[in-house]
Parts: C-alpha cells; structure tokens; sequence
C-alpha cells in the first residue's frame, strides 16, 4: 500500500512540476508581448462623416476624430482625393492607428460610396423563374386570339 501511495505521489508531484513550468513559461511570454492595436494593425472604421476641418485636417465620423497625415491615403470612387473632396453626410470608411500623442491618425480612407463592387443588389444579378420555367421579369406571351 505504501509503494503504491509512493509512486501516485510522485507521479502528482512529476506532472505538476512538467505542467506547471510550462504555464509559468506561457504566462512569461504573453506579459511581455504588449496588448495594444498598434500590434494588431490598423483599427477599422466606419460611418457618416459627420465634420470636416481643412485648417487642422481633421475629419469625424461619428464620435471619432482622425487626424490626415503626410503617410494618409486618400480616395474617393477609387480615385486620389484629398480631405477637401470629403463630404459631411457621405461614407467614410478606412484604417487608422494611434499615434503617441492620442490623436487617430488615417492611414487609408476612402470617402463616398464604395467603389466598384457587383451591381445588382443581394441577388447577383441573377433572374428568377417562375412556375412554367420563364424568366419572372420577362412577360408572360400574350395569348393568340382564335
């Protein structure tokens, strides 16, 4: 009964020594590797631009002001814009990081409805058949008078 005790003892003790430097290691590494989106990437955003400010180049949407940047990159309908082509009440969607100073700084924007992209709506452009196998946009053939 003794040796049996003994050697489930020891065999507790081996796994939790095995398995608890290996959490230790993991708890090392993950608090020294930093917790912020500048690590993720850029941070997305999306909405209504709300204001704009040519003099501090600026634009908001929403309750978010970002800052426009030498390195920003700015489009409208897929062409080179500038902040003066952003309009207050049209799309804005892009990236941005935080800079050191606080202030959201673009990095890519794109204002105006997106470009490009299926017309068509959800459907894909696809047309329905109705029952007797005809296109549902198409007219029925007017019935021959006899």
């Amino acid at each position: 009964m003794k040796k049996a005790l003994l050697k489930i003892t020891t065999c507790i003790l081996f796994a939790a020594a095995t398995f608890g430097t290996a959490a230790v290691s993991r708890a090392a590494d993950t608090a020294t590797t930093p917790a912020t989106p500048e690590a993720a990437g850029p941070a997305k955003f999306y909405g209504p631009v709300t204001a704009v400010d040519t003099n501090a180049m600026t634009f908001t949407v929403g309750e978010q002001t970002f800052m426009v940047t030498s390195e920003s990159h700015l489009t409208k309908a897929g062409n080179p814009a500038t902040l003066a082509d952003a309009v207050v009440g049209e799309p804005a969607r892009g990236s941005y990081t935080k800079g050191k100073d606080g202030k959201l700084d673009i990095t890519k924007t794109n204002f105006g409805k997106k470009a490009g992209g299926k017309s068509g709506g959800k459907s894909g452009g696809k047309k329905k058949k109705d029952a007797t196998g005809t296109d549902a946009a198409t007219p029925a053939p007017a019935p021959a008078n006899q």
